[in-house]
């Protein structure tokens, strides 16, 4: 991945890193070779015990993910047999990064269609410059998306706003996409670098055991024995011992997560 060139970078800057879609003269649409190297990403900044958050982005300011390269779907979405074998690639990714353990933020300037949406979606955090646009336009492609990305879009903005995203196929600007609920912050494009920097590493101060716990909650409520677990073991760390010592000794918490 240090390859300047590839389809996919990962970028360490301890406590965060960078995963970027490196496809600029594109719009940075997804490829096979994109999602791949996603997936691959995620599973490897997950064992990372130095990255506390990870920020998803595409190359340049034109665009953060301007949806699924059409030009691979005759050869790798000729029918629905093909279709479900790209799926499952775009899932491995999509789920990749849901499991992190680490936060995950989405920091989108420009285009964020189709596949940039389910990206998006699989982010904890969505910050995007106030000029940005989103759509998913299935319905002038004569497509479907996997129900799994179907369903975090209906819970991020609610039925009725999914309803209105999906159905008309319309292009929403960033506006709309904050009013909604499906951005967490508009930022100008100058300062949206800046910002969500600063705010990854507010985020990469806090207790690891913590957000991981936060964040299994966050997406897997139904869950409980497994958010009770992670629960547990926030009160059983060094990192729980440490917050408090800190708080009462006023002076910044040091966490290991351990």
């Amino acid at each position: 991945m240090s390859n300047e060139n590839a389809p996919l970078l990962v970028r360490r800057e301890p406590p965060l890193a960078w995963v970027i879609v490196n496809r600029p003269a594109a719009r940075n649409a997804m490829n096979a070779a994109v999602w791949d190297g996603l997936a691959d990403a995620a599973e490897q900044l997950a064992a990372d015990a130095e990255v506390r958050v990870v920020i998803v982005r595409g190359a340049g300011e034109q665009a953060f993910i301007s949806g699924a390269d059409i030009s691979e779907f005759r050869a790798l979405r000729a029918d629905a047999t093909a279709t479900a074998a790209a799926d499952a690639r775009s899932a491995r990714a999509w789920r990749g990064l849901q499991a992190m353990p680490q936060p995950v933020m989405a920091m989108i300037y420009g285009f964020c269609f189709g596949g940039g949406v389910a990206v998006a979606l699989a982010c904890d955090v969505r910050f995007a410059a106030d000029d940005a646009r989103f759509a998913v336009p299935a319905a002038r492609l004569g497509l479907s998306y996997p129900f799994e990305s179907l369903e975090r879009l209906v819970r991020v903005v609610g039925p009725t706003h999914a309803a209105d995203i999906l159905l008309s196929a319309r292009t929403l600007s960033a506006s709309e996409a904050h009013q909604v609920g499906f951005v967490n912050r508009l930022v100008p494009a100058a300062d949206l670098e800046r910002v969500t920097r600063e705010y990854a590493l507010t985020m990469a101060a806090g207790a690891p055991l913590t957000l991981a716990a936060l964040e299994r909650a966050i997406h897997a409520v139904l869950q409980s024995e497994q958010v009770r677990e992670l629960a547990r073991r926030c009160f059983d760390s060094a990192d729980y011992q440490e917050g408090i010592a800190a708080f009462l000794e006023k002076r910044p918490a040091r966490f290991e997560g351990r």
